[in-house]
């Protein structure tokens, strides 16, 4: 396969083989996997037995907002993971950074399932604790910006929403294996048991999933996007603007390069940021707090909605392939637009029937808010950000824009979540941050450019 020729004069478009293209797919999916079945593993944790685990000594409400804390703590990590990783990225290519983060990631993860307790070694656990997730954070910080430039800088125009959509089913499947999981263990182990060791064992599986990620990646080529940049020199790293704009003055090249030295950035990243700030923090209340709001709140069973995310994650196989399908044909931004508002008008009603506690209304609730406000425009999200950055900075600025809203929605919101409704009593701050979220990715959509099918060999941003 190729993809679209750029308009520089060079000796010709980097080409790929289908059998690449699959390699690639593979290795964004199965890594984007184990990041977000890292996290879920973690923070399906943090909402139903860290709190009794690493925080023993306070009230069941404290405790929940103790744990969420060290969930949060993951995000600030995973800013300096994107600065780091995304900035290397640019500069000496995707693939070897997707082999480092990968490797960081496995091993934390690993590790946090051989963690002493408190009650083991006191406050030295808590702390260790949130060593291993600041670790594990800054190796994600970088993976699924990583996945997501590699993949779409793969696919061809035409597919690029339906193929960069993979990244999403990586998320999903990994949300899916670690649901699963937590679904198994609750349902055969005893509450004794799964606090002394049956919590370990998703985090030591993890490490299988590691090692299969690994191997794939050691075989996997360089982004042909990257490789046919103009800004490259001949050991095929990225040339300094000082170094652009010497070459520039005799290039053949000069328009080209003179776009990455001369484009104000700023409007494509603040963009960027608000169409990931509605998907995350809909993410980390849907798949996080409300976990924990269902159990210690609302005092159900903690299997509901560990099941219902369970059964969810299962129609998201068919969710995100169709949103990527169907924005390839009628653009990003009606999509994103139709989804929003679809997310935002139903946030209220199905919030009211999951706190009824009825199991089916809650089961049928979350799976519409988790696969219209969360897995839907996270499908988008992966190829229209992409799309939106220039092939010089992509990586970094996708990087941060996810994970600045990462910090700014998911880190924040179940903490803020968890605040407000044991201060309310009610469940309406959830659905009141729903709506809030969305309609800040809906503004977003509507200021964006449409970017489907954009040459992402340009070197400058869309907008």
């Amino acid at each position: 396969m190729t993809h679209d020729k750029p308009t520089t004069e060079k000796p010709g478009p980097v080409t790929r083989t289908t059998g690449d293209l699959k390699r690639a797919a593979v290795s964004g999916w199965l890594g984007t996997a184990m990041e977000f079945m890292d996290f879920q593993l973690y923070s399906l944790a943090a909402a139903i037995v860290f709190n009794e685990i690493f925080f023993p000594d306070v009230s069941p409400a404290i405790g929940l907002i103790a744990a969420m804390g060290t969930y949060g703590v993951g995000y600030v990590a995973r800013l300096a993971g994107a600065v780091y990783f995304g900035r290397m990225g640019d500069r000496i290519g995707r693939k070897q950074v997707l082999f480092i983060t990968i490797a960081l990631m496995g091993a934390s993860t690993t590790l946090i399932g051989v963690l002493p307790t408190y009650a083991q070694i006191g406050i030295a656990a808590p702390a260790l604790l949130v060593v291993l997730r600041l670790v594990q954070g800054f190796g994600a910080g970088a993976e699924i910006a990583g996945a997501t430039t590699m993949l779409a800088e793969y696919a061809p125009a035409k597919r690029r929403g339906v193929i960069a959509s993979l990244v999403s089913l990586g998320t999903n499947s990994g949300t899916l294996a670690a649901t699963g999981l937590w679904a198994i263990l609750i349902a055969v182990l005893s509450e004794e048991q799964l606090l002394s060791w049956g919590w370990r064992l998703p985090f030591l599986l993890s490490f299988f999933l590691m090692i299969l990620a690994v191997w794939i990646r050691r075989n996997l080529k360089e982004s042909p996007v990257f490789e046919d940049r103009a800004d490259l020199d001949e050991d095929g790293v990225a040339l300094s603007r000082e170094e652009i704009a010497a070459q520039a003055a005799t290039s053949e090249e000069k328009s080209v390069l003179d776009a990455a030295l001369k484009q104000r950035k700023g409007k494509a990243f603040f963009i960027a940021l608000g169409l990931r700030f509605g998907q995350a923090g809909n993410s980390g209340l849907i798949q996080t707090f409300l976990v924990g709001f269902l159990a210690t709140t609302l005092l159900l069973d903690r299997s509901i909605a560990t099941n219902a995310l369970l059964i969810s994650s299962a129609v998201g196989f068919a969710t995100v392939p169709l949103v990527g399908l169907i924005s390839d044909r009628v653009g990003r931004r009606p999509v994103y637009m139709a989804l929003t508002v679809i997310s935002g008008i139903l946030a209220f009603p199905l919030m009211h029937l999951i706190a009824q506690g009825h199991t089916v209304a809650v089961t049928i609730s979350m799976i519409l808010l988790h696969n219209l406000a969360v897995l839907g425009l996270f499908s988008l999200e992966s190829v229209t950000m992409a799309e939106l950055f220039g092939a010089r900075t992509r990586f970094t600025q996708l990087a941060l824009a996810k994970e600045i809203g990462g910090i700014l929605a998911t880190a924040i919101g179940p903490l803020l979540a968890a605040t407000l409704t044991a201060a309310t009593g009610s469940w309406w701050p959830i659905a009141a941050m729903l709506v809030a979220y969305s309609a800040i990715t809906l503004i977003s959509a509507v200021v964006s450019p449409e970017v489907q099918g954009r040459d992402l060999v340009l070197l400058e941003d869309a907008a």
